[in-house]
């Protein structure tokens, strides 16, 4: 196993493009979170809110995309080190996938504070 420490930056950010191509391809919920991003910068691009919304708007997609590929890594690892079924082991995926759900939240509550500004700058 090769050492992620003390590495130059290009192949520490080769190691996480690596993570970030392994769990886009195993993860169909990365893939559509990812993608609800992509929506959510193209209604950006056609709707040029203030700066303000651009910023709450991507860190809440990348706090998203972020949980997402956490919750990937501790499953993966949880699956490794457990692969038996196991109370514990439940318990912890459980919670990761809550951390994804909550940063959801997030983001819709992020798009519906977008949308009453918008609705209220139109009237």
């Amino acid at each position: 196993m090769e050492s992620y420490k003390n590495r130059r930056f290009p192949a520490r950010l080769g190691f996480a493009l690596r993570g970030f191509a392994h769990a886009m391809r195993s993860e169909a919920s990365l893939r559509l979170q990812a993608l609800a991003g992509v929506a959510a910068l193209g209604v950006l691009l056609v709707l040029r809110p203030p700066a303000v919304w651009w910023a709450l708007v991507l860190l809440a997609s990348a706090a998203v995309v972020a949980a997402e590929l956490f919750n990937t890594a501790i499953e993966n690892l949880a699956d490794v080190l457990h692969p038996q079924q196991s109370p514990g082991v439940r318990v912890v995926k459980d919670c990761a996938a809550a951390g994804v759900l909550v940063a959801v939240l997030g983001a819709l509550g992020v798009a519906a504070a977008l949308a009453v500004h918008l609705l209220s700058a139109a009237s």
